[in-house]
């Protein structure tokens, strides 16, 4: 028997789950797909990859009627998770007649403006959707679900304003839901404002802590690109992420680590949106073992199959650090997070090992490291005088 009719979905939504080969519901699912059909409005809590996106589609394609104008808001925090949003709702949606369309920043507007207008599910990071309110492009007087996805990393990166703009444009009687993985003051605050009488509900993590080995390696700074280049030709992986802080650290590793006939890509926010797509497609595809990226990569985004998780660089927040991790160890594969700490690194991650005691992170002992190709950064290039004269602005 499929388990997702004991849920209560209905013809289509069984058949799409059916087709899509969805077999058994994850606890988040199970937890929050009744409420959801009820009209409830609900908080839940769940790790990324967990079926969040089905689990709240599923309300908005049994509820809505196709032509009626844009009927479902879904808030991303990135424009990798707006798209992803956005294709799994309409795999979900095949036959339904419902229009879905994603907009957010980094591309035109105006062909966005075109669907919009014609959309009954409208998936936007706050900033674009903004953007199209002071316009006049969306209309909102007839939206009856608002979601907003991956809420802590919205909150996170500063939304939390934009966000209560969007939601004082919504009709105050709606189904409001909001999924997270993790539940923050900020989440509370929002919740207790404009939700009506919220059901929270709060699933297990993905990760198997059984299955995750997490390990750290006392290394310099100059010596952690040869650490990574060794343990990535030396170690059995399937697919890895190598987590950055900055971008410039990014496209710094991506660099060198070609230089050394390791294939990799890069994702981070200074990439153009079809870069970032093609780059996730392509590491999704196994066509390059190897996804250097910040923390944009951590949450949100659909990536199968990895087996390692290198953090080069130590995050400052301990939450980010878990979001990295989360990314291996899941549905019951093994998976081993491997950080690099150096000097600088001490003192943020002394504070992971001090707010996740219940994390085994064991020191390893720095193999010997033979020498590799380096490639330095760029210079940045330096304003010139021309007739003595400053450039436009003064200079910098």
């Amino acid at each position: 028997m499929n388990h997702f009719e004991n849920l209560g979905l209905g013809p289509h939504m069984l058949t799409a789950v059916k087709r899509l080969g969805f077999t058994e519901p994850t606890e988040i699912q199970k937890l929050s797909i009744p409420l959801i059909l009820e009209g409830k409005d609900v908080v839940g809590e769940s790790a990324t990859g967990s079926g969040k996106t089905l689990a709240f589609g599923s309300g908005i394609i049994e509820h809505l009627v196709p032509g009626r104008g844009v009927q479902a808001l879904v808030l991303t925090p990135t424009r990798e998770l707006a798209e992803q949003v956005k294709e799994a709702l309409r795999k979900l949606s095949v036959g339904s007649g419902l229009k879905i369309t994603a907009v957010y920043g980094g591309v035109s507007i105006s062909p966005q403006i075109r669907d919009v207008s014609r959309a009954d599910v409208v998936i936007a990071t706050p900033g674009r959707l903004l953007d199209h309110m002071e316009r006049g492009t969306i209309n909102m007087k007839n939206i009856s679900i608002l979601v907003l996805d991956e809420a802590d990393r919205m909150l996170d990166m500063g939304f939390i304003d934009d966000v209560e703009r969007i939601i004082k444009k919504c009709p105050w009687e709606r189904q409001t839901m909001f999924f997270s993985a993790t539940i923050s003051h900020d989440i509370k605050y929002l919740a207790e404002k404009h939700m009506t009488h919220p059901v929270t509900v709060n699933a297990t993590k993905m990760v198997d802590p059984s299955k995750l080995r997490q390990v750290f390696y006392e290394v310099s700074k100059h010596n952690k690109l040869s650490l990574l280049v060794h343990l990535l030709r030396s170690e059995d992986t399937d697919l890895a992420m190598v987590f950055c802080n900055t971008r410039r650290n990014t496209d710094f590793v991506v660099k060198n680590l070609k230089a050394n006939k390791i294939k990799a890509i890069a994702i981070h926010g200074g990439l153009t949106q079809n870069k970032r797509t093609k780059n996730i497609t392509r590491f999704n595809e196994g066509k390059s073992g190897v996804l250097v990226c910040t923390d944009v990569a951590s949450r949100g985004l659909h990536i199968d199959s990895v087996s390692h998780i290198y953090n080069y660089e130590i995050p400052g927040d301990a939450k980010d650090y878990v979001h990295r991790i989360g990314r291996t160890a899941r549905a019951g594969e093994e998976g081993k997070a491997v950080s690099f700490v150096c000097n600088y690194d001490f003192k943020d991650f002394r504070r992971i090992q001090q707010e996740y005691r219940e994390f085994n992170i064991r020191k390893q002992k720095t193999p010997y490291l033979e020498k590799i190709v380096i490639v330095k950064p760029d210079a940045r290039r330096r304003p010139q005088r021309r007739n003595n004269r400053p450039p436009r602005g003064g200079w910098r």
